[in-house]
Order: structure tokens, then C-alpha cells, then sequence
């Protein structure tokens, strides 16, 4: 009998009509695995994948394949963005035993948790033959089967080394940039080939890099990729938000799902560039991707959703897509041929079935012209059947975009976005923080039973910071402080560093540690982050040391495949500069004006706190007068001031000399 029709996850509910008995994960399934002494099939994925989709057509709803796994195997289906620590300690077994990994993640378990085969996407046929022969393999040789799991759990549980912490001098920073430059595409942008993600957290870096130290490099690659995502088909040219990856390495045809952690971050970074440059291109991606996360992503409850699907009624691509005639369609004769032109739209194609991405390579040369034909578009495409969106509220995720609506509606002077960013952060603390600790993920309001692993404790933090210095209310602070002291309590590594998972969590066959940071910061670096912020906002050199030691736990990784340690370095930026503290004091059109000059500032990791002199609960503000009755703004580093200054052309010097 299939058992997930109660399930909360939108992957899950997925399978709930497939012939295969899957079960959730928990003790009933390996209850049952060790009274049939059959092993487990776990099967990982999420709801937005594409090839997960691909391989539940072909096998999980085929009837052959079904009584196959019914007879002789027990089937577990897995959400991995609702179970990281499951996803993360059965794909270092794929990664280990194949070279690679990928979803849906395919991975054969002892009746023990133990994995002995493993793999990614099969097709029909050769899925139906791995379970002929893993059946035939463990009813004849139980014994060498369980020894070959035994074996993999153990080499991959001692393989898991503290790493060694590194205190990384300037020059390390600078060698991380000339490594990411031997893998810089200086004619599309991005690192390495196809297939090309967005490297949201190496781009922070970049920039801070460039801020602290004017490193023509750093900006060059930073500038470069920023335009081309923006350009590219990844970028949805109509509606905003980015697409998970570019197949191809100029950035034209799309993985077509879009993720609220990749949006959130891109934001941010988006909003970054703007700080630095002034680009209107990084403008207008801001403004439309913030339309994106509060138009498509936003639930009922204020979070936000997980995902868009890679596909549209099983065709991926099919929402946003266009050929030259649908274009004129819309748009009529010549306007739909200029259309065209513009978008790289062609007769050929650029994607399949001679159907062409949205790419914008050159600025419109009427921009009113162009905003009528996008919003004719956008109008037009509204129509087309949309892709299925993963209502989930994950914790994590949320606290991405909780700080980057706070950031961005505070260097924007948009109210509305950080009026998003307050009530997604009240929702999250009122439903997902339960007796003190917080769950991974909820639906509908209803928070699911898995517990909150590192990084949902340090992105959440930081978004609360982030909206602490955006309003000026003090409880923020102290809900990202509560938050920071249970990380520190339950997740914290002799080393200074962070497990994944909670000392009480549930026991795997190892306890998973990631100083990687991938899609997303590992939980490592995101309490580095956060530690090192609230450090800056609160003047306690506990939390500063503390985010310092999480830091170099991770530098030594970072310093050597910088591409896959953006955020520790971006974080190690911010430690090199301070981060610098600016205290504006006072209300009115001055402090406000003080106060947009020190949220334009480059310097990384820069805090801002803006109120009255003294006011309660932020401590930035104890102790800074105001000036002759009037506004002003302390810069200070470890608490230790400048000189007060009154006027923002005063404020801007200090700073560019910070």
C-alpha cells in the first residue's frame, strides 16, 4: 500500500498515486525491512525536478516496475529539502561510490540505514535489471551485501577529518581570486562549462574583494557575469527571477525551475552590484526579481514557496518559450518581428522544437516601446498553463529572502519590501520555532515534524538582522541572538566550526558536515555569517570570536576551490574590513539622509543601526549623542568611534576612507 497520501511534502504527494508501496522515512520502513529482511530503496528528489520527473514516469507508475519493488524491496520516497541531513550523508555514499551525484538520488540500504549500491537516474530497463540483480545478490550472498555496506559507512564516516582551521592572511584572499580566474569564461561570463549554475555567493565575494582592496580582477569577472545572467535566457525577460542553471555555457537555454534560495541570493547580490556600480541593469533585475519572489513565491501565510516546476504538463519549457509566429501573434506583424530581433527569437531556435529562450543582449532603443511590448507579453504568456509551484516554507530558505527584501527595500528606500521581509520573519518565528528550536519546513500554516539543521539557524539569523537594521526594532536582534545561542549549544565542532545537524537530531549512519557552500552557504558558513553581523550590531566579542573560529574552519577549503566557499570568503571580507559599525542618531530628513549614505556603502559587511540616542535595545546607540541637537553618524569599528559628522558628503568621505 502506498503511504505518503498524508504526506505534507508537495514532492511526496507527488507519488502518492504510483503502484510502488512507498513509505516516508522513519522507523516503521526499516521496521519492516528487517521482519521481510529485504533491503530499502531510498529514493531522493524534490518537486521541481525535472529527471526526478523523468523517472517516476518511466518507472514509478510502470506496473512491472512496481511489483518488482513491491515484492522484494522496501521503497522510501525522500524530500531532500525537507530532510537535508538525509539527502547529504546518502549523496556522499553516491558521490564516493560513482563520481557523481544528482537527483532523484537512487540508493539501495541494508535493513540498518547501511547504503551498498548507489546511483542517480536509471532508465526503465536498466532500473528493472539493477533490481533483478541486487535481489539475486542479497538472497544469495545476504552476507557479502551487508559487508559491502558496512564497508562504505565506515570508510565515509572516517573519511570525515575535522578540518584543520586557517587564518587566512590578505594574500589568501587575493590567491582565491587568481584561482577563480584560471576558471573564468571572460567571453560569456560564469565559471568553468556547461552545464553553468549562478554563483550568487562567489559574486558577493568578488564584490566585497573589490570594495576592500580595488582589485581590477575581482571586478572584471563580478561585472561580466552579473550583465550576462542578467541578459540571458537563465533570466526570465518578462516576468523576473532566475532559472537553477544554463545548460550550455553562454547562459541561453535554461534547467527552467526557479528556486526561492537561488532568487534570494541573487537578489541580494543583484543589489550589491547597484551599491557599487549604479548599474541600471542591476536596478532593474532587483526591482523585477523582487516582483517575482512577492508575486509568484509569496503563500498565504507571507513565506515564501519553495520552487517553480522545471515543467509545464510534463514538457519542460513549455510556459516560457516562444517561436517567431507566437510572437507575432501577440504582438502583430512588424512589432512581433522586432520582438524578435530583440529577444533572439529565431526561425532555427535556440531551445528545442525550434522554440527560442527570452535572452536580452542589447538594451532596447525605445524604452517605452519596450515596456508595453514586455507587459503585451507577460499578459499573453499569463495565459499559457503555468508550471506547479512546492508551496513548502523551508526555514532556511526563507531567511535568504527575509534578508534580501530587508536589505534591498532599505538601499532602495522601499517600504513594501521590507514590510515582506517583517511579516515572512514573523511567520517563521510564530510557526516553524517550536519549544525553542526551530522545524525545517511547513504547509498551509502547519509546520512539519523534521528539525531545523544549521543552516536554517544561520540564514534565518541573518535575515532577522537584516530586518533589525532595516526597522530599528530591537526584537529582531534579540530572536536572532536566542537563535545563534541554540546553533552554538546543539550544532557546534571541537574545531570552532558546525555540524549539520543538531547533537539530539536523529542518528544516521554518520553525522553529516559540509563546509561546502554549493547552491546555497552550508550551514557552517552560514553561522560564520551571522555570528560575525550580530557580533558587529551587538559589540560582543563572543559572538565576533566565535564567527571568526567558523570561519577558519572553513578557509582552507575556501582559499583552495574558491568556487565552492563564496560565502566563507565573502564572510572572511568582512572580517578583514572590521565589518565597520555606522550609528546615525536622531530622526527627520538629516538622520534619514545619514542613514541612506551608510547603507550605500561598499565596505563589507558594514552594520547600520538608526534611532534615538539610546534607544533601548539596540546597542549601537548607547552612548552617541546627537550633535547640537541635530542628527549625525558615528563610524566605528569594535565599538570604538570616529568623530561624529552631520552631513551625508561628511559621512561618504569617512566611509570611502574606512
Amino acid at each position: 500500500m502506498n503511504r505518503l497520501a498524508s504526506a505534507t511534502s508537495p514532492y511526496l504527494l507527488q507519488h502518492r498515486d504510483n503502484p510502488v508501496n512507498w513509505q516516508e522515512w522513519g522507523d516503521e520502513a526499516f521496521r519492516e525491512a528487517r521482519e521481510r529482511n529485504v533491503p530499502v530503496l531510498l529514493s531522493v528528489g524534490y518537486a521541481a525536478c525535472h529527471w526526478c520527473h523523468v523517472m517516476a514516469h518511466e518507472s514509478f507508475e510502470d506496473e512491472t516496475v512496481a511489483a518488482a519493488l513491491n515484492d522484494r524491496f522496501v521503497s522510501v520516497k525522500v524530500d531532500r529539502e525537507e530532510r537535508p541531513d538525509i539527502d547529504a550523508v546518502y549523496m556522499s555514499a553516491v558521490a564516493a561510490t560513482t563520481g557523481q551525484g544528482g537527483w532523484p538520488m537512487t540508493v539501495f540500504l541494508t535493513p540498518e540505514g547501511e547504503p551498498f549500491f548507489c546511483g542517480t537516474y536509471f532508465p526503465r530497463d536498466h532500473f528493472l535489471r539493477v533490481l533483478a540483480a541486487l535481489d539475486e545478490a542479497w538472497r544469495t550472498r545476504e552476507g557479502e551485501v551487508r559487508a559491502s555496506g558496512t564497508h562504505i559507512a565506515t570508510a565515509l564516516a572516517d573519511s570525515l577529518q575535522a578540518p584543520t582551521p586557517y587564518a587566512a592572511e590578505p594574500a589568501d584572499l587575493d590567491r582565491a581570486v587568481g584561482v577563480l580566474g584560471r576558471h573564468f569564461d571572460g567571453a560569456a561570463g560564469g565559471f568553468g562549462t556547461a552545464p553553468k549554475f549562478p554563483p550568487s555567493m562567489v559574486l558577493e565575494f568578488l564584490l566585497r574583494h573589490r570594495a576592500r582592496t580595488g582589485d581590477d580582477l575581482s571586478s572584471r569577472m563580478a561585472d561580466r557575469t552579473l550583465e550576462a545572467m542578467a541578459r540571458s535566457g537563465m533570466y526570465d525577460q518578462l516576468g523576473g527571477g532566475f532559472a537553477r542553471y544554463s545548460v550550455d555555457a553562454g547562459w541561453v537555454v535554461p534547467h527552467f525551475e526557479k528556486m526561492l534560495y537561488d532568487n534570494a541570493q541573487l537578489l541580494r547580490v543583484y543589489a550589491s552590484w547597484w551599491r557599487a556600480t549604479r548599474n541600471p541593469l542591476a536596478e532593474s533585475v532587483v526591482h523585477d526579481t523582487v516582483s517575482f519572489l512577492l508575486g509568484e513565491l509569496r503563500t498565504d501565510e507571507g513565506g515564501f514557496a519553495s520552487s517553480l516546476d522545471a515543467d509545464t504538463d510534463g514538457v519542460e519549457g513549455l510556459t516560457y518559450a516562444w517561436t517567431p509566429d507566437e510572437l507575432r501573434a501577440v504582438l502583430g506583424e512588424p512589432e512581433g518581428a522586432r520582438a524578435a530581433e530583440l529577444f533572439t527569437v529565431t526561425d532555427a531556435g535556440t531551445f528545442e522544437h525550434g522554440s527560442s529562450t527570452l535572452q536580452l543582449l542589447v538594451d532596447p532603443d525605445d524604452p517605452a516601446w519596450f515596456r508595453s511590448t514586455r507587459a503585451r507579453l507577460a499578459s499573453a504568456r499569463s495565459e499559457r498553463p503555468q508550471p506547479a509551484r512546492d508551496d513548502k516554507v523551508v526555514t532556511s530558505w526563507n531567511g535568504l529572502a527575509i534578508a534580501a527584501l530587508a536589505d534591498a527595500g532599505a538601499l532602495f528606500d522601499e517600504p513594501e519590501w521590507v514590510e515582506a521581509a517583517r511579516r515572512c520573519a514573523d511567520f517563521v518565528l510564530e510557526t516553524h520555532l517550536v519549544d525553542g528550536r526551530l522545524r525545517r519546513a511547513s504547509r498551509a500554516g502547519q509546520v512539519g515534524a523534521a528539525t531545523g539543521v544549521a543552516d536554517d539557524y544561520g540564514n534565518l539569523a541573518e535575515g532577522l538582522l537584516a530586518v533589525h537594521q532595516a526597522t530599528a526594532e530591537p526584537r529582531w536582534l534579540e530572536a536572532a541572538k536566542a537563535l545563534l545561542t541554540t546553533a552554538r549549544r546543539h550544532f557546534s565542532a571541537d574545531d570552532g566550526g558546525f555540524h549539520d545537524t543538531a547533537d539530539d537530531a536523529e542518528a544516521l549512519y554518520l553525522r553529516p558536515r559540509s563546509g561546502a557552500d554549493n547552491a546555497e552557504p552550508s550551514g557552517q558558513s552560514a553561522l560564520a555569517g551571522a555570528l560575525v553581523t550580530g557580533g558587529a550590531l551587538t559589540g560582543s566579542t563572543e559572538l565576533l570570536e566565535a564567527g571568526r573560529r567558523a570561519t577558519e574552519a572553513g578557509l582552507a577549503l575556501a582559499v583552495r576551490e574558491p568556487r565552492f566557499g563564496g560565502w566563507t570568503l565573502a564572510v572572511a571580507e568582512a572580517l578583514g574590513a572590521g565589518p565597520r559599525q555606522v550609528a546615525v542618531v536622531g530622526d527627520g530628513p538629516d538622520a534619514a539622509a545619514l542613514a541612506a549614505v551608510a547603507r550605500s556603502s561598499t565596505s563589507p559587511g558594514l552594520v547600520v543601526a538608526h534611532g534615538q540616542p539610546n534607544a533601548p535595545g539596540i546597542p549601537l546607540l548607547q552612548g552617541r549623542p546627537l550633535i547640537n541637537g541635530g542628527a549625525a553618524a558615528y563610524v566605528c569599528r569594535g565599538f570604538v568611534c570616529d568623530l561624529p559628522v552631520t552631513t551625508p558628503d561628511a559621512l561618504a568621505a569617512k566611509l570611502r576612507g574606512a
